[in-house]
């Protein structure tokens, strides 16, 4: 998946409460629901959307479904966040370099 997708799925506030419940580690579905203000369909809803952007992944442990943060979708949106900084430093860093030569 890319950033856009998860960038589309971060817009809710609910689904952002759910990525930082599970960043301490994996949850189940009832265990999320208890911890927010919507109830446990709705939670099911917003985990699939989670998943469909890469956020999430799911484990199936018996009857419950264990759900964590996805590397691969935080690795996609941090990668496009540090393209951010890509321009910005290298003019820094030649801002720097020309102050330094005047200097000399």
């Amino acid at each position: 998946m890319s950033y856009q997708a998860a960038l589309l799925a971060l817009g809710d506030p609910i689904r952002r409460r759910i990525l930082e419940e599970l960043r301490d580690g994996p949850l189940a579905v009832g265990r999320i629901a208890d911890r927010l203000p919507v109830s446990r369909p709705a939670v099911s809803r917003h985990l699939r959307v989670l998943e469909s952007a890469d956020l999430v992944r799911h484990e199936e442990q018996g009857t419950r479904r264990l759900y964590e943060v996805d590397p691969r979708g935080v690795a996609a949106l941090r990668e496009w966040l540090d393209t951010w900084w890509d321009e910005p430093l290298r003019r820094y860093a030649a801002y720097v370099e020309e102050m330094t030569d005047v200097d000399e």
